[in-house]
């Protein structure tokens, strides 16, 4: 099965679908990445802050698969401003990973209280010039943070911001785009805190013989967002795996678009508020 792939502004591609990290057990992260690369993935996200970057390196240094047929995202954390911090930040990671680089660099949160971007975002330009990285991009920059980033003329290749069915970002996506900026959606399930399996979706779901979970998956996809969806299961990265392969018509794209609460459809932390 062939996963697509996203043009990026650089110049470079991303793999659509990948196997994301977030709050997977460190002692459980080398099993499960090997697990997920077994099922075809090739695309992994993960972070400085998830504590688990050396499960992923294990991973994939036992895997025997190419370093370039492998796409590596991690993560500058909050604590992390200006050059040198920043600097230091991602050569760690590199070490915990037991890379040279990596595919995409993002800074996690705006974190306003600690500070203006700006150097630590320059910075970033400058590991990419020197191929420690190959893109940069940020993440849950909504439309109050985006700008600042933009001003200073090096556009990211993504913005990473929560995003599934209730909670839609439509202001700040429409930014991005407008910038050629794409969409990961990170929680593109919402996180097990929404009930998506029953109602439109899971009506939907049963018309197309799929999971709920797939058609989530899928109406992302054929939006022209990136996500990477979490699973300790097996069968669940098969599924979800699979859902690259699913086409919902465009009657069933509007009936999702359609649950969209704005604000009040936000489950984690506002990108205001996490330092």
């Amino acid at each position: 099965m062939t996963i697509p792939t996203l043009s990026l502004n650089d110049g470079t591609s991303i793999p659509q679908l990948g196997y994301g990290v977030f709050k997977v057990d460190p002692a459980e992260t080398e099993r499960l990445v090997t697990e997920a690369l077994a099922a075809g993935y090739r695309h992994i996200d993960t972070a400085t802050i998830y504590g688990n970057e050396e499960g992923v390196g294990r991973a994939i240094a036992a895997s025997g698969i190419d370093r370039s047929e492998l796409y590596i995202t991690t993560k500058l954390w909050n604590d992390r401003r200006g050059a040198e911090q920043t600097r230091a930040g991602l050569s760690e990671s590199l070490e915990r990973l037991g890379l040279d680089h990596v595919d995409l660099y993002l800074i996690h949160w705006p974190a306003p209280k600690n500070g203006p971007v700006q150097e630590t975002w320059e910075t970033f330009a400058k590991l990419r010039e020197e191929g420690l990285t190959t893109s940069i991009g940020v993440a849950n920059f909504d439309d109050r943070f985006l700008p600042a980033v933009l001003e200073t003329g090096i556009t990211p290749v993504v913005n990473q911001i929560e995003l599934h069915p209730q909670f839609q970002q439509r202001t700040t996506t429409l930014l991005s785009e407008k910038n050629d900026v794409k969409i990961e959606a990170w929680g593109p399930l919402g996180q097990a805190k929404v009930d998506y399996a029953s109602g439109p979706i899971g009506e939907i779901a049963a018309a197309n013989g799929i999971s709920w979970a797939q058609a989530v998956l899928a109406w992302h996809l054929q939006q022209g967002r990136i996500v990477f969806p979490k699973s300790s299961s097996r069968g669940r990265m098969d599924e979800n795996f699979a859902s690259a392969q699913v086409q919902l018509s465009s009657e069933q794209l509007a009936v999702i678009d359609g649950l969209d609460k704005g604000l009040d459809g936000r489950v984690s932390g506002d990108p205001a508020e996490v330092n």
